[in-house]
């Protein structure tokens, strides 16, 4: 495995400009979801990055208060996503205060999707190797993001050991367009549900 040169300069630098050009983004989509059901406006998540360290990602709500209480997976039907929380879902902008993880050096652009301490340790007991997709810094987007819509874990290990066999800064920017046409299209979160049972039972 051989990590791209580019790619730490590269995340930080569009990360910082991401914030600066989206602040607009920021307020709009606040404004929006304490209209609709209040505070908080954000959520967090203590998610396991590179090598299995434990990060917090912070994401706008999306989801009515308590939605955790009430279950852990979800799909597109979900009736605990709001009506803003569907759109931002859709175009995967709920993920956009994720910027500030990327720009800390917690995540990549591109990368292993960061997943929930809980889901990782389970997927790591039932599924051998499945610690190996955290030699790299988890990404925003990557390979298993756009390509396993469903969420299969035996198709995400597969792409991301991919991923980080063929990791380069031109594999990255390939993947970062792809996502961009994903949100500008609203094609993110169109899926069966995280129902992992049927994937490991």
């Amino acid at each position: 495995m051989k990590i791209p040169f580019l790619k730490r300069p590269f995340d930080f630098a569009v990360s910082l400009l991401g914030l600066i050009i989206t602040l607009p983004l920021w307020m709009l989509f606040a404004l929006l979801i304490w209209m609709e059901d209040g505070r908080p406006i954000f959520y967090s998540q203590r998610r396991v990055g590179k090598d299995g360290k434990v990060f917090k990602v912070l994401k706008f709500r999306t989801m009515i208060k308590g939605a955790d209480k009430m279950g852990v997976w979800t799909n597109e039907n979900d009736p605990r996503i709001t009506k803003v929380g569907k759109f931002l879902r859709r175009t995967a902008l709920d993920e956009l205060p994720s910027l500030l993880c990327i720009l800390k050096g917690d995540m990549s652009f591109v990368g292993p999707r960061a997943l929930v301490v809980e889901e990782q340790k389970l997927l790591e007991k039932e599924i051998p190797g499945f610690e190996k997709r955290l030699k790299v810094r988890p990404g925003l987007t990557g390979l298993a993001q756009i390509y396993n819509p469903d969420d299969n874990p035996y198709k995400k290990l597969e792409l991301d050991q991919k991923y980080i066999e063929n990791m380069s800064f031109w594999l990255d920017i390939k993947l970062i367009l792809l996502s961009l046409w994903n949100t500008l299209s609203c094609k993110w979160d169109r899926r069966e549900g995280k129902k992992m049972q049927k994937w490991i039972s």
